[in-house]
């Protein structure tokens, strides 16, 4: 049973209260359990600004040095403050925080923590926090877990909430077999929950986090195992044969196909022949050639007399594909009729839409998640596209499926996931890969650099766009005071603005914007009409701008590199010479060698498995490389040995391995609300 306690059970919890939660979509005392920390913070005994590195954060016993400087930007307020130890001097800045003026006052001590900056010989701190003496002392034990936030509701008041939850839930008795817990050394859920939200040592943080990725993992896989039963071998309702449609088609285009993509094509046109539906997983770098191959591969279907359906993740992505299959029909006047489904089209645009499609004449539907709304209604849907298909779910794209008989399914991704663990990934899919790029592509030149660069790459960006090229920046954080040694899209945009000549437009996006404003900002770049945009990993994809030359990531050592290298795809898409700047903020050589992987190679699945080596203990709170695939905690690449062995565990239940009744215990905890897991058939 779920247990559906309201969060007003806790006190301190009123409705006004209640309404922040709502925003972090809790409600209930079990969700609130289950928001838990992005990470943790742990204090160290401050260091003299001498031992102060740049790059890395530190806490500094200092006292304020003369007074405290006050002056405005534009809509900017800066704070400047001068503070000395025996060792040196350093300089703080604060942005929009003016009464500090009044609160730090000279001569007083306060310890300052934050991340160091250099700025030539000076040492930086932007928006450092600033305790008492007293106060850091009292936090030197503990490591304190650090909450996504909303506006109106800090890390405090859901820390107290928490502490009360966690005496107010009631905990069931373990939901796995003895046997499982032991062979897997899993620790008990209840005590993983409070050793996850407040650690007595990071060695028990790594055992609670283990166990709730290894349910996370086993919810997911558990499920692709019993969606793979249902659907393997399903036989070929739709049988299709090549058509000179194709032929010609490929004969038309200004260049020949790449081997790797020859190859998958007759991988698919078999599939389309043979006895049973296809189920294919197409993975290819950034640039490689997917696209065209999904377009041959519903040309061949409505050459068949069958309607196809592409799915793009956002509506500009869908918008692109709808427009480069029109400009294939103007050119090569291929034998497609496609209608474009978004939700942001009127009722009237819809409903004509709703019309071709269900009489037929339209036999190619390209859209978003609008396609699988229930008055979609098609006539013979024979094959279903799903580009970036980990952005909807294994839910969303059965019901896509459903729309027809058990027709073809074809999955694009751009992710570069190593085959070992693809294979786990995708496990009721065949998987094709695309491991060449098209002769003709530019490669993209790759720097890392710490930020003393950031002068020269923002004149750099100028330069560009005095070309009338265009540049992205890419920031890990949306707003202030979430994490306030990283970047934040909103803050940094003024920033920007500051240090760019005024004729340059800047523009930001990040995923906390309306769908509809997040469309209006993405069309508005790919039109030109936005020079620099500044953004979060919203871009990653979904947004395909071939004047684009230019992407710069600050904060570059807060991403996987899986994610560092599928956001340089949005660059080296046109004819031009494209470029990619990582700003590293750390001086640390495990960090620099890391990075410098990007640094060498733009191929995505070496990138990937270089990455997986250089794995350890210290990176698993910190980057996070697949969020792509909707795991709240869980990551495929730092957590690679806990989904094999997930696998193996699944594995399994198929063998005869468990008694009868572990095994029916093992399948009722999968519907178990004490075991955490995202439900994947619902996202």
């Amino acid at each position: 049973m779920v247990d559906a306690s309201p969060i007003t059970q806790l006190k301190g919890v009123g409705d006004k209260t209640a309404k922040l939660f709502q925003k972090l979509h809790i409600e209930t005392v079990e969700q609130l359990l289950h928001h838990f920390p992005r990470d943790y913070e742990t204090f160290k005994r401050p260091v003299s600004i001498a031992e102060a590195y740049v790059g890395q954060m530190h806490s500094v016993c200092a006292k304020i040095s003369g007074t405290v400087s006050i002056k405005k930007v534009r809509n900017l307020t800066i704070v400047n403050v001068i503070i000395k130890d025996a060792s040196g001097a350093m300089t703080l800045t604060f942005f929009n925080q003016p009464y500090l003026k009044n609160v730090l006052k000279s001569g007083a001590t306060y310890v300052f923590r934050g991340m160091v900056q250099g700025k030539g010989a000076v040492k930086v701190m932007e928006q450092p926090k600033y305790y008492s003496v007293e106060d850091y002392n009292g936090l030197l034990k503990f490591i304190q877990p650090r909450y996504p936030l909303t506006k109106g509701l800090n890390n405090n008041t859901i820390s107290k909430a928490m502490k009360q939850a966690l005496t107010y839930f009631p905990f069931e008795k373990e939901v796995y077999p003895e046997r499982f817990c032991k062979e897997h050394q899993l620790i008990s859920y209840k005590e993983a929950m409070h050793q996850m939200h407040f650690p007595i040592s990071f060695e028990e943080l790594v055992k609670a986090r283990r166990r709730f990725v290894f349910d996370e993992f086993f919810s997911f896989l558990f499920y692709l195992r019993e969606n793979k039963e249902q659907v393997e071998q399903l036989p070929n309702e739709y049988p299709m044969i090549e058509t000179a449609d194709t032929r010609r088609f490929l004969e038309q285009l200004p260049y020949e196909l790449t081997k790797a993509q020859k190859k998958v094509w007759v991988e698919i046109q078999n599939d389309l022949n043979s006895p049973y539906s296809m189920n294919r997983l197409v993975q290819g770098d950034v640039g490689s050639g997917k696209t065209i191959i999904a377009v041959l591969a519903l040309l061949m279907c409505a050459a068949n007399g069958f309607q196809g359906a592409l799915m793009a993740p956002t509506e500009v992505l869908a918008t692109q594909h709808y427009e480069g299959v029109m400009e294939y029909i103007d050119k090569y006047h291929i034998a497609l009729k496609p209608v474009l489904l978004v939700g942001s089209m009127t009722a009237t645009q819809k409903k004509a839409a709703y019309e071709k499609i269900a009489s037929g004449e339209a036999n190619l539907v390209i859209g978003t998640h609008a396609v699988i709304q229930e008055k979609v209604i098609f006539k013979n849907l024979a094959l279903v596209v799903t580009d970036e298909q980990h952005r909807f779910g294994v839910r969303q794209r059965e019901t896509l499926a459903e729309k027809g008989h058990n027709p073809h399914v074809l999955v694009m991704s751009a992710t570069p996931i190593p085959r070992t663990l693809a294979i786990i990934m995708y496990g009721d899919l065949q998987i094709s890969i695309i491991d060449e790029l098209p002769a003709n592509r530019l490669p993209i030149k790759n720097c890392v650099v710490n930020t003393s660069f950031r002068p020269k790459a923002y004149d750099f960006i100028a330069k560009e766009v005095e070309k009338g090229r265009q540049a992205y920046v890419i920031c890990p954080m949306v707003e202030e005071g979430e994490m306030e040694e990283l970047e934040n899209v909103v803050e940094y945009t003024e920033k920007l603005r500051n240090n760019l000549p005024p004729n340059i437009q800047v523009a930001y996006l990040h995923g906390k914007m309306k769908p509809a404003e997040k469309n209006r900002i993405m069309d508005e770049f790919s039109k030109k009409n936005i020079d620099v945009l500044v953004s979060t990993t919203v871009i990653e994809v979904g947004i395909n701008v071939p004047n684009a030359t230019v992407m710069m990531v600050e904060n570059a050592e807060r991403f996987g590199l899986a994610q560092l290298h599928q956001l340089r795809g949005r660059v080296g898409r046109g004819e031009h010479q494209s470029y990619c700047i990582f700003i590293n903020t750390q001086d640390n050589p495990d960090t620099m060698k890391r990075l410098d992987i990007l640094n060498k190679s733009n191929d995505g699945f070496f990138i990937a498995s270089e990455d997986m080596k250089l794995r350890g203990p210290g990176d698993l709170f910190g980057i996070r490389q697949s969020g792509d695939f909707a795991f709240r905690i869980g990551d495929i690449y730092n957590d690679a040995d806990i989904l094999k062995e997930v696998s193996e565990a699944v594995g399994r239940l198929y063998t005869g391995y468990y008694t009868s009744t572990e095994e029916e215990t093992l399948i009722k905890a999968m519907t178990c609300s004490n075991v955490y897991k995202v439900d994947f058939r619902s996202i």
